[in-house]
């Protein structure tokens, strides 16, 4: 492996790794030495992918975190940092979505949810983490977003939404934090088969439209996104920050 790719020992924090996105993207990190944190909402998920990563060698664990919750952000860092003294990376993925219908019947509940994960949420790890990493004098922030950030999804609006402002908060970050050593950029996936997208994946009327519109012709699987996501986070992207990569199989170019 190139030496700007080597992880080797530095520890990563990566939000939702019970599966999908933030699974592939632990699992990778590993892969390229990092001690992983995996965190979600229930432990047991991330357990079993923190062992799995354990038992090919790799050095991970598993902690609680929901991330629309203050208090929890604050306690899961606090005890990163209390085992392992810093956290190098920092890998925001996890993410709500629980509305899928027209903007105007979006209820309180599904907008207050969404609004509290997916920019609350980053926005309080990133704090959190980030003054570690300015005492450290250098971090790596990656915020996982999507290209409904910059198109809007089909009944998707609220989700729309705060994947938009996740990609307005990458910029905010990396250009206050820049000087402080701190790097922050955002992956932009595009259709993706995950349990999370399921609602979309599985629905082939919505796949055959979907296709018609990905130079690629097909989904992506959740290891695709993992190239990007080692590169934001090592030395290759040392004089990167403030990018928000498109990982869509050219649907933004349509």
């Amino acid at each position: 492996m190139n030496t700007s790719f080597d992880l080797s020992d530095r520890v990563a924090l990566i939000t939702g790794a019970s599966r999908g996105i933030g699974e592939a993207i632990a699992r990778r990190l590993a892969g390229a030495g990092a001690i992983v944190v995996c965190t979600s909402r229930k432990v047991a998920g991330c357990e079993a992918v923190a062992a799995s990563i354990r038992e090919s060698g790799g050095r991970a664990e598993a902690r609680a975190c929901h991330i629309g919750d203050p208090a929890a952000i604050a306690a899961c860092v606090a005890d990163v940092i209390a085992a392992h003294g810093r956290i190098d990376i920092l890998v925001n993925n996890a993410a709500a979505n629980p509305y899928f219908g027209h903007v105007l019947d979006t209820d309180a509940a599904a907008y207050a949810k969404t609004i509290d994960v997916n920019i609350g949420g980053y926005f309080a790890m990133s704090q959190a983490v980030g003054r570690h990493m300015r005492d450290a004098g250098r971090g790596a922030i990656v915020n996982i977003a999507s290209i409904d950030g910059m198109r809007p999804g089909f009944m998707r609006g609220i989700y729309s939404i705060s994947k938009a402002a996740i990609i307005q908060m990458t910029k905010v970050f990396a250009r206050e934090c820049a000087p402080l050593g701190i790097r922050v950029n955002a992956i932009l996936p595009g259709l993706t088969e995950t349990k999370f997208a399921s609602a979309l994946t599985e629905n082939p009327a919505i796949v055959e439209i979907a296709l018609q519109h990905i130079p690629l012709g097909r989904i992506a699987q959740p290891d695709e996104m993992t190239g990007a996501a080692l590169y934001l986070c090592s030395d290759a992207s040392s004089y990167t920050t403030g990018a928000c990569l498109e990982v869509d199989g050219g649907f933004l170019l349509v």
